[in-house]
């Protein structure tokens, strides 16, 4: 009773929204991160300060995103082009690397401080995949997924990853691109065909629906469920308890 299309064999998770809550920790860090610098580049330019709005500007050019992706996207909707610059740049430099920097930095902070939320509903469904003989894995853009997985207390849960750091190593391009989805469905020896993504981001199911994957399941956090149909879900629930409920196949 899983909800999912007979014949599936592995479900590959994001992380950030599906499985924790530790997407409105970082939206906070993308908004500070972002205010901090657009503050102090108006004071420079004496031109009017417009604040990075969660609800207006997350979802489409940061949420589910390589994280230098996430600044050069959302900084070029508000016509600002930057270099890229490199790991090193200083904490203060005016560069996709260095605001992408502070911004992972804040995100560390905040996970330490505030800790991380599980949702309950999403610890059910992986206890349930898992008796029910299922893989799993954790595809996820976050450099942090490793330690957002230990202090959530779920690691035991997931038989693989494929996170920022990982992804960056393999030469494997962020979402809406298939191939971290792609990568993590071959590493557990699984067709994609009967691999099954679960994704509350737009560019998330973008890239479920690009890799051909056998279903994509959209997970509606901040009430998108149109959009997220529209990128490429399969279906939409609120919260993965929901498909506990549905008989195996009836999406098939």
């Amino acid at each position: 009773m899983l909800g999912l299309p007979d014949g599936t064999r592995v479900c590959l998770f994001d992380l950030d929204g599906v499985l924790t809550d530790t997407a409105s920790v970082h939206a906070a860090a993308w908004k500070q991160m972002f205010d901090d610098y657009l503050r102090a580049r108006t004071e420079r330019e004496g031109t009017p300060f417009r604040e990075f709005d969660i609800a207006a500007d997350y979802g489409p050019y940061v949420d589910g995103r390589p994280r230098l992706d996430g600044t050069r996207e959302f900084l070029r909707s508000r016509g600002i082009e930057l270099p890229d610059g490199g790991p090193d740049d200083a904490p203060d430099a005016e560069t996709i690397y260095a605001l992408s920097t502070r911004k992972n930095d804040l995100v560390q902070e905040k996970i330490v401080t505030v800790g991380v939320t599980v949702y309950p509903g999403s610890v059910r469904y992986l206890h349930a995949v898992r008796d029910a003989g299922l893989k799993t894995a954790v595809v996820s853009s976050s450099a942090n997924a490793e330690q957002v997985l230990e202090v959530a207390g779920i690691a035991d849960l997931i038989d693989h990853r494929v996170d920022g750091v990982s992804a960056k190593e393999r030469g494997l391009p962020g979402k809406p691109a298939p191939d971290t989805f792609l990568a993590a469905a071959a590493d557990l020896g699984v067709d994609k065909a009967d691999a099954v993504v679960f994704e509350d981001a737009l560019a998330g199911v973008e890239s479920g629906r690009a890799g051909g994957f056998g279903f994509v399941v959209g997970v509606d956090r901040v009430s998108h469920a149109a959009a997220l149909r529209e990128h490429g879900a399969d279906v939409v629930v609120q919260d993965l308890a929901e498909l506990l409920d549905q008989t195996d196949g009836s999406h098939s």
